[in-house]
């Protein structure tokens, strides 16, 4: 194996994912490095950080699991998440969903053929002054009608709204 490439075989070493093994966030910030390294985390990489930090496999899974930041699939390049809260169901939230499951044809929990959008719903972000809302590859945004949703998902020609 070439001294530049991972076990993985990217370039870097980017399944030495830890710095410390004694660091109490060690298991969180090593799965984060991993996904945003592959995207997802792949059972290769989940066994890597289990044997690079001692902790079982089953631990490391529960964690995964638990935390919807985590994904055992691939997901998409645009990452979508619709609140589904309260405030943002009074003000539209369910029309803002059906608008961004028609435009990207996927249901909340899917990722498209072409790994372009994954959806997801959340509970709530906490941001209901601007609700309805939806995050877009982390960056927030509100007061969504359908109209604006096709725009900021670039469905519709760009009106310099953003």
């Amino acid at each position: 194996m070439d001294q530049n490439t991972c076990e993985c075989g990217k370039e870097g070493d980017c399944c030495k994912l830890t710095g410390s093994a004694e660091d109490r966030f060690a298991l969180i910030t090593a799965l984060r490095r991993g996904q945003e390294t592959h995207g997802y985390l792949p059972e290769k990489v989940l066994r890597e950080i289990s044997e690079e930090l001692n902790k079982p496999l089953s631990q490391i899974y529960g964690i995964v699991t638990f935390f919807n930041e985590f994904s055992l699939e691939p997901r998409g390049r645009n990452l979508v998440y619709v609140c589904r809260g309260s405030a943002c169901g009074v003000k539209g939230g369910k029309e803002v969903l059906n608008a961004v499951k028609s435009m990207v044809g996927v249901d909340e929990g899917e990722t498209t053929p072409d790994y372009e959008y994954t959806l997801e719903t959340v509970a709530c972000f906490g941001n209901c002054a601007v609700a309805p809302a939806m995050l877009v590859n982390k960056e927030l945004y509100g007061d969504l009608t359908p109209e604006r949703v096709a725009r900021i998902l670039d469905f519709e020609p760009d009106s310099n709204e953003e």
